[in-house]
């Protein structure tokens, strides 16, 4: 009789073991499909987002045509702007404006990246920050729009 428990225990055994195991391997066969990882802040890992576009221009060069800085809301927006039709991913690639007014972007594994602009502002020509005067940063002003009104559609 103790024979046939033993059997019955080790049977129970290898059922809860099998059981606790499975969904690790599937979790780790899937094709990621389905689930798409949380929205990374890079700017709270000391994470300097880069922008090609509209790179601040050395102090004392003239450039002949009038330069506005663009901080705050104001330089997300033109960020955003310029990469809002790009097809492809990474810091680069497309940005998206969220319901909560914040830009992002997305990598190759569809992970969200949040978008700061760069610290010292973004001087442009005067021709390209049209319609950007109403946002908070335009030309270091403290006061303005945030990008909270474009995602709530009140523009």
């Amino acid at each position: 009789m103790n024979g046939k428990y033993s059997w019955v225990v080790r049977k129970t055994a290898w059922s809860i073991l099998l059981s606790l195991a499975i969904p690790l391997f599937t979790t780790g066969c899937s094709s990621g499909g389905g689930s798409v990882p949380p929205p990374v802040d890079d700017s709270r890992s000391g994470y300097r987002q880069s922008t090609p576009l509209g790179a601040p221009v050395a102090q004392g060069m003239s450039t002949g045509r009038k330069m506005v800085m663009l901080a705050g809301a104001a330089a997300l927006y033109y960020m955003y702007k310029h990469h809002q039709s790009a097809s492809h991913d990474g810091p680069d690639g497309q940005y998206y404006l969220s319901k909560n007014g914040r830009v992002y972007y997305r990598d190759a594994e569809h992970r969200a990246h949040w978008v700061t602009p760069p610290p010292g502002g973004i001087q442009v020509h005067e021709n390209e920050a049209r319609g950007l005067e109403k946002f908070q940063g335009y030309n270091n002003r403290a006061d303005g729009r945030d990008l909270s009104d474009l995602s709530e559609g009140r523009f």
